[in-house]
């Protein structure tokens, strides 16, 4: 049989980095990307040496196409493609500016349709594809609306390109993280007593892990969830469940 294959946008560090370090270590060969000659360099530091990270903008349709053909001459085909990068840019709505706005839909939705259809033809049959959209976008986020939104717009095309797609088994959902420790909160200046009174508020009692959602996206991406598309499967410890 042989050796499956994914591609991880966002990947080179937080949860799409573990997502890479999983997969790999289940028998995928993974290729990532990511916006930061930085993020890049510490992504190839991590992943094992067969691992292909490459540098892209997801706001660049120019870079998805040569994403796409390097993705071609490594590996071929794809079996799962996990569209997972994206920024946030928390604030009030009338903090918002134009510039900010059009940034969101450009990295957040614009992005990762247009990989999705770069990439599109180097899915084999009974391939998944995996959004990540985040509770906000169903469950409300105090500042961050337009956020929200852009992550949220991926939803709305979920269950569209699930009923496409099908003809050719290929699978798409979303997974929708709540709080996860990552080095998000730092780069966003929000203090650890913050965090804590976030993972207080969670029924659960604690911020998740990035390896918790990237367990998630494996098995949405396996042969466990061969039934499963259109779908949204929230990870977030029970937060939004009570008010």
């Amino acid at each position: 049989m042989s050796t499956r294959t994914a591609l991880i946008t966002g990947g080179t560090s937080g949860i799409g980095l573990s997502t890479a370090a999983l997969l790999h270590r289940t028998g995928h060969r993974v290729a990532v990307t990511g916006s930061t000659p930085e993020s890049v360099a510490a992504a190839r530091r991590e992943l094992p040496a067969d691992a292909l990270v490459l540098r892209a903008d997801a706001r660049s349709l120019a870079d998805a196409d040569r994403v796409a053909s390097a993705v071609r001459d490594a590996f071929g085909a794809l079996d799962v493609l996990f569209l997972n990068a994206g920024i946030v840019r928390g604030r009030p709505i009338a903090e918002y500016d134009e510039a900010t706005f059009d940034d969101l839909v450009a990295v957040n939705f614009k992005g990762q349709f247009f990989t999705l259809q770069k990439v599109l033809p180097l899915l084999n049959d009974g391939a998944s594809v995996i959004f990540t959209v985040g509770i906000g976008a169903t469950r409300g986020v105090g500042a961050g609306s337009a956020a929200a939104a852009s992550r949220g717009a991926l939803l709305a095309l979920v269950p569209s390109l699930a009923l496409e797609l099908a003809p050719r088994r290929i699978r798409v959902n979303a997974v929708s993280p709540g709080a996860i420790e990552t080095g998000i909160w730092s780069k966003l200046g929000v203090p650890p007593e913050a965090r804590a009174a976030l993972a207080a508020q969670t029924p659960l009692g604690r911020l998740g892990s990035s390896e918790e959602i990237a367990e998630a996206v494996a098995f949405l991406a396996s042969p466990g969830a061969a039934y499963i598309t259109g779908e949204n499967l929230v990870v977030a410890g029970g937060a939004g469940l009570r008010a």
